[in-house]
């Protein structure tokens, strides 16, 4: 998103955040409701255009959106898509990707009320390397000339023993198909996960599993390094050169780098 449509849809959810808490393991219906909203946005475009057009009041685009939804869902989240109306969006798209986020953030509220966010968060980790290592797999879930109903069942299949909020974020991934790219999507999923845990997400391979001394030693060095607890995925790939490949967002480390920053930090320590 743009400036505009960033600044917009963190208004939008931190006026939504309080309400999302106070649902708690009912955070996942209004998740379900958002998510009904979005579906709405992406077949009318007209729709869209009318709650995001610049030049109309913003308590004409309100009164517009609560029109629309009338009692089909609660008054939370009519409230809601009415409230984002009312803000400044760079494309009409827009208004529909961040209500997305908002839904998707509903859900792992869900899963925190319920003390499975870890497990969420874990899931998605291990779905995203499977995909990246099944081409067929990966392609059958992004296919939009599959049916979204055998989309979710292959889904729903690899995933009947995962957490319920893992199953519902998943299926609406692979059956909506809002983004090209359904391992991207569970990516960025797996980091609001660790963002609602105030966590940052390293992501490992090793050539080798690392045992669980070994984790906590790295989780340990990675949060020192970074100033702040870090969740490690780790994956194995025999193929890693160095025997580990470490990315934390968009920088990516080795075991050498690692340890000259450990050491560096030792130093600054005294």
């Amino acid at each position: 998103m743009r400036a505009t449509s960033e600044a917009s849809m963190t208004a939008a959810a931190d006026r939504f955040s309080p309400v999302i808490t106070a649902a708690g393991n009912d955070a996942g219906r209004l998740g379900e409701e958002i998510f009904a909203v979005v579906d709405a946005l992406d077949a009318s475009p007209s729709l869209r255009r009318a709650l995001t057009d610049p030049t109309r009041a913003p308590q004409d685009k309100a009164t517009l959106a609560e029109r629309a939804l009338g009692t089909s869902v609660s008054p939370e989240v009519v409230a809601l898509v009415a409230g984002t109306a009312r803000e400044r969006w760079s494309s009409d798209r827009d208004l529909a990707d961040a209500l997305e986020e908002i839904g998707t953030d509903a859900y792992l509220s869900a899963a925190e009320a319920s003390g499975t966010l870890l497990d969420v968060e874990d899931e998605l980790f291990r779905l995203g390397r499977t995909l990246a290592e099944q081409r067929e797999l990966r392609v059958a879930l992004s296919s939009q000339d599959l049916p979204a109903a055998n989309r979710t069942g292959i889904a729903a299949a690899l995933l009947h023993l995962a957490a319920p909020v893992t199953q519902a974020l998943v299926a609406r991934t692979v059956g909506a198909l809002r983004r090209r790219s359904v391992t991207g999507r569970l990516s960025s999923i797996g980091d609001l996960a660790a963002a609602r845990r105030r966590r940052l997400v390293a992501t490992v391979l090793a050539a080798r599993p690392l045992t669980e001394v070994q984790r906590t030693r790295l989780a340990g060095i990675l949060s020192r390094v970074y100033g702040q607890p870090v969740h490690l995925n780790v994956g194995v790939d025999p193929s890693v050169v160095g025997g580990l490949r470490i990315q934390v967002g968009s920088e990516v480390l080795d075991a050498t780098i690692l340890s000259k920053l450990e050491e560096a930090r030792r130093r600054i320590a005294g």
